[in-house]
This record gives C-alpha cells, sequence and structure tokens, in this order.
C-alpha cells in the first residue's frame, strides 16, 4: 500500500516556474515508477510525464517536454515535477501516480496509486 500527497501548487504568471512534489508513504518506494497527470476543467485526465524505479529514465508528453522535468529522490521518498516556461493551457489539477514494477505506461488506468491533487493555475 503507497499512499501519495501532492504539495507546491499555486497561482503562477506565464512564464513562471512552480515545482510540485509528491511525497509517498511506505518502505517501498523505489519499487514503483512514478507518472504525473493532469486534469483541466471539462478535460480528461491527460499523461504529462513519467520515471523510472532509479531515476534513471524519464518521458514526457510532446505538450511538456523541454519544459517540464520529472526527479525522484528514492531515499526521501519524493517526486518532484519541475514546471518552467508556463502557459495558461498548463492550468489543471495535477496528480502524481505509482505502478509497481519496472514499466511506466501513459494510461492512467494502469497506475495502483494516486494523490489527491494540486490545483495549478497560470494566469495569462
Amino acid at each position: 500500500q503507497v499512499q501519495l500527497v501532492e504539495s507546491g501548487g499555486g497561482l503562477v504568471q506565464a512564464g513562471g516556474s512552480l515545482r510540485l512534489s509528491c511525497a509517498a508513504s511506505g518502505r517501498t518506494f523505489s519499487t514503483y515508477s512514478m507518472g504525473w497527470f493532469r486534469q483541466a476543467p471539462g478535460k480528461e485526465r491527460e499523461f504529462v510525464g513519467a520515471i523510472s524505479r532509479s531515476g534513471g529514465s524519464t518521458y514526457y508528453a510532446v505538450s511538456v517536454k523541454g519544459r517540464f522535468t520529472i526527479s525522484r529522490d528514492n531515499a526521501k521518498n519524493t517526486v518532484y515535477l519541475q514546471m518552467n516556461s508556463l502557459k495558461p493551457e498548463d492550468t489543471a489539477v495535477y496528480y502524481c501516480a505509482a505502478v509497481g514494477g519496472s514499466s511506466w505506461y501513459v494510461a492512467d488506468d494502469m497506475y495502483d496509486y494516486w494523490g489527491q491533487g494540486t490545483q495549478v493555475t497560470v494566469s495569462s
């Protein structure tokens, strides 16, 4: 069982930056691949990016590649989402998710555990 708690959301102007954190409970964090997703009002939840168990591999959606960076600190049971050059269309509730094993997925229904989400609002 893994519990995930996101933090770091807020209101930022276009072009600004935010760093989201996702803290995990339990002693097996390093056995989970982690994903970040987001959901804007009236839209489906969409994949943002993912990171492997070791942190050695990352993958990003085209819409955020080059602007967002995912990292993790397994000693702190935490995964991060650094968001730079933010745009109004990045406004959404951001979620972290965990899936056991070495694979990560774009599809949200493949993930085992989810955080409660944190709101990111980018003003123009």
